[in-house]
């Protein structure tokens, strides 16, 4: 009986941790962000109802339901993983968001993120700058990009908060962050 558990254990474990790094080739390994940052992030961002905030690798989908639930904004999380996305489809179904938060099953360099007025990034230096060109090419000017612990290069941030490693950037053109 024994030997049955410990197995069951091995077994878990090797799916645990597929389940956790199989999605680094497409942005990042899967870290969530702890609340606290989370809501830092979307402080930050001046988010608001009149937003819609697109969180790009949303994991377990916090950014999005915090996003809808605490500051009343449209969210969209992009994700790969297909059990990361059933989980976070069922907590906006459990709380209720179904009409302001949903989360899309892909990779989010196939994503159009022109509706986006903010942008959320926990992903890796690397993801970053591959990321640059297309925020440039699809956010409207004026549209916040918050990004946890890794920064866009060349592009100079309009807040930074360095205790918690958050740095806030605003596309370019004529519109101002609210």
């Amino acid at each position: 009986m024994a030997s049955i558990w410990i197995w069951a254990i091995i077994i878990f474990a090797l799916i645990f941790g597929i389940f956790v790094i199989w999605s680094v080739p497409l942005g990042a390994g899967w870290e969530p962000t702890s609340r606290r940052k989370v809501r830092k992030m979307l402080e930050m961002s001046g988010a608001g109802p009149s937003d819609i905030i697109y969180d790009l690798g949303s994991g377990d989908g916090r950014i999005v339901v915090e996003a809808a639930r605490r500051f009343h904004a449209r969210a969209v999380g992009v994700e790969a993983d297909p059990f990361r996305v059933l989980f976070s489809q069922l907590m906006i179904s459990i709380l209720h968001l179904d009409g302001q938060a949903r989360i899309i099953w892909g990779n989010f360099f196939h994503v159009d993120l022109g509706e986006a007025t903010i942008v959320t990034t926990f992903l890796s230096q690397g993801a970053n700058r591959k990321l640059e060109s297309k925020l440039l090419a699809e956010l409207k000017p004026g549209a916040r990009v918050v990004s946890y612990e890794w920064t866009f290069n060349g592009w100079t941030p309009i807040a930074m908060d360095a205790d918690n490693h958050l740095f806030l950037y605003v596309m370019p053109g004529t519109a101002v962050p609210r």
